[in-house]
């Protein structure tokens, strides 16, 4: 199974459609499904990147009322024999991100965690599990580009790989 990884859209803040490089590059990678990691900030985010594959979403910080009660916070997807875990990042026990991010699932058998809000592309193993932000494919901040994730599943093995683009148009 391909996963297509995307978080901090920000939409439409930051544009109504989706970046070319973007929608090409999950396209190209036969994406079966993607995962939204929050702060879509309205609907049109997953509108857009339902077009590519079904898209399966929580909610972040910038999120409304609407959209966290639609998505909710966190969620625990099956991929082959994997399960893989979503969130946002911000909330919850830990200094960083990406230790909100474990925290969140420190009372689930997960084999992956997808998370955002720090906009900083993030790949790392924390005791066997695989934590991945892909960053933001709509605002970089201070990082050199713009990215995005793709997740390989092959029964219980997860591999992820940053895709990274300069322009949004």
């Amino acid at each position: 199974m391909i996963v297509g990884v995307v978080s901090d859209t920000h939409l439409p803040r930051f544009g109504r459609e989706l970046p070319p490089a973007l929608v090409r590059g999950l396209r190209k990678a036969g994406v079966d499904v993607i995962a939204h990691c929050g702060d879509l900030t309205e609907p049109i985010a997953i509108e857009l990147l339902e077009k590519i594959a079904p898209v399966i979403a929580v909610a972040g910080n910038n999120d409304g009322k609407q959209l966290h009660k639609e998505l909710g916070e966190r969620k625990i997807i099956e991929a082959d024999e994997a399960r893989i875990g979503i969130v946002h990042g911000h909330a919850g026990k830990g200094r960083s991100t990406a230790d909100r991010a474990y925290n969140a699932f420190a009372d689930d058998t997960v084999d992956a965690i997808l998370f955002g809000h720090s906009h900083i592309p993030y790949r790392a193993r924390r005791d066997g599990v695989l934590m991945f932000n892909p960053g933001s494919p709509t605002d970089k901040r201070l990082n050199p580009m713009y990215s995005y994730g793709i997740v390989r599943v092959e029964g219980k093995t997860v591999r992820a790989s940053h895709r990274f683009y300069l322009s949004k148009r």
